[in-house]
């Protein structure tokens, strides 16, 4: 069956698309709304998911109690996310609640509540996700990572600070949420079994008057260099490392990405291998590319213990580079049938492609189809990989250890 992908843009600047998977007999929906982390006062980090928290404690007409109960009658399966840019509301249900959970929702963005005495137990909630860190110290590296290597306002986590948390009053969750929860610059992407034109009718319904102030300008990103420790005391060190890529908005973006399946995607992968298999460093190691503002940026995460924590990045840094002797026939091999093994998985799941039609629009302002994908996917070489990968040498490394010792780069490679 032909893919096809439908766009209609409302005149409060509200981005809806839709791609119609009649083999399901589910809907789902992606909402990314323009109130993520980098949104908030610098002094008042952790107040997107704050917000994002209290708009669900009861909307419109229901109260949190209410509001969560008609979720559960339909049988909506939810999840909602803060990211830099947006706060992401993903919902999957059957296709005959796919109205009544827009409307649902409709209040949520436009009308919440955030009742004032509901404030401290949402900070708890904020709290303990901070805590856990403490007992998640993979997370919490990838957590320092972001803050070193992407200055203000992109470095900020969704978890936020201490600091912070206990700064936020009620009135600044009211007035983030009127300045940030707005139809300009939100995307609702749709998938799964539906008629297109009575999602456009709900959608006019439900969202057609929704309006706001424009988002904000945010500056340009320059992604930064060097090397940061925080103590922690533990047997073990976790490595965090940045470097340098092509963005995914790049035409070569998935030449990146092979290069880093390669790297990282699965048992066979060479940081699997290497890392893990042939000299038993770690017990966890892995990369994947992330795109902020325009950047790419290769992020690794190595676990080890503390006395082999050195021998692990230069183990690390060095399979990295190993990628400027080639990759093999059947490297790519096993690639290709791994990234086209997800396209066909992403098939089965009306919520996997409301997502990555949400994301692609965001960065790319179109959405690709399955063929043009599969295309780039086939149409990749060794040779051109190679290429690539001299073209665009890692360089401009980020390094950040948790633990009891700190680590440095070797010398010069900040620059490499």
């Amino acid at each position: 069956m032909k893919q096809q992908l439908n766009t209609y843009r409302l005149s409060n600047g509200l981005v809806l698309l839709g791609e119609h998977m009649p083999w399901l007999r589910s809907a789902a929906f992606t909402f990314l709304v323009p109130s993520g982390t980098c949104y908030a006062p610098p002094e008042l980090c952790g107040l997107a998911s704050l917000a994002s928290e209290m708009s669900q404690r009861g909307c419109g007409p229901y109260d949190s109690r209410q509001f969560l109960e008609e979720l559960d009658f339909l049988g909506v399966e939810r999840t909602s996310s803060i990211t830099t840019h947006h706060t992401s509301f993903s919902c999957a249900m059957p296709s005959s609640a796919f109205e009544r959970t827009l409307e649902l929702y409709s209040h949520m963005v436009r009308r919440p509540h955030l009742p004032e005495d509901q404030l401290e137990d949402a900070r708890q909630l904020g709290f303990q996700d901070l805590r856990a860190l403490e007992d998640e110290p993979s997370h919490r590296c990838f957590n320092e990572l972001k803050r070193f290597r992407f200055p203000q306002p992109f470095g900020r986590t969704a978890q936020g600070t201490l600091e912070g948390l206990q700064s936020i009053q009620i009135d600044d969750v009211r007035e983030f949420c009127a300045n940030n929860l707005h139809a300009s610059d939100s995307i609702l992407a749709v998938a799964g079994n539906f008629k297109w034109s009575e999602v456009c009718e709900a959608v006019e319904r439900a969202l057609g008057d929704w309006n706001g102030p424009a988002t904000k300008t945010l500056p340009k990103l320059e992604p930064l260099s060097g090397g940061r420790h925080t103590d922690h005391a533990s047997n073990q060190t976790h490595l965090a490392l940045a470097y340098d890529c092509v963005p995914y908005e790049s035409p070569d973006y998935y030449k990146t990405r092979a290069l880093v399946g390669i790297l990282s995607d699965g048992m066979s992968s060479r940081l699997f291998t290497e890392v893990r298999e042939k000299r038993g460093l770690v017990y966890s190691v892995f990369a994947t590319c992330f795109s902020l503002a325009g950047k790419g940026s290769v992020l690794c995460y190595a676990g080890t213990t503390t006395n082999r924590a050195e021998e692990t990045l230069h183990v690390l840094l060095e399979t990295i580079h190993s990628l400027g002797s080639g990759v093999s026939e059947d490297e790519l091999a096993r690639l290709k049938v791994r990234i086209k093994s997800a396209l066909v998985m992403e098939q089965e799941s009306s919520a996997a492609r409301s997502h990555q039609i949400a994301v692609d629009w965001f960065h790319l302002g179109r959405v690709p189809t399955r063929a043009e994908v599969l295309s780039e996917i086939d149409s990749l070489t060794c040779e051109g990989l190679l290429d690539h990968f001299n073209a665009h040498r890692p360089n401009n490394f980020a390094l950040v250890t948790v633990g009891s010792q700190p680590l440095e780069l070797p010398g010069g490679i900040v620059d490499a």
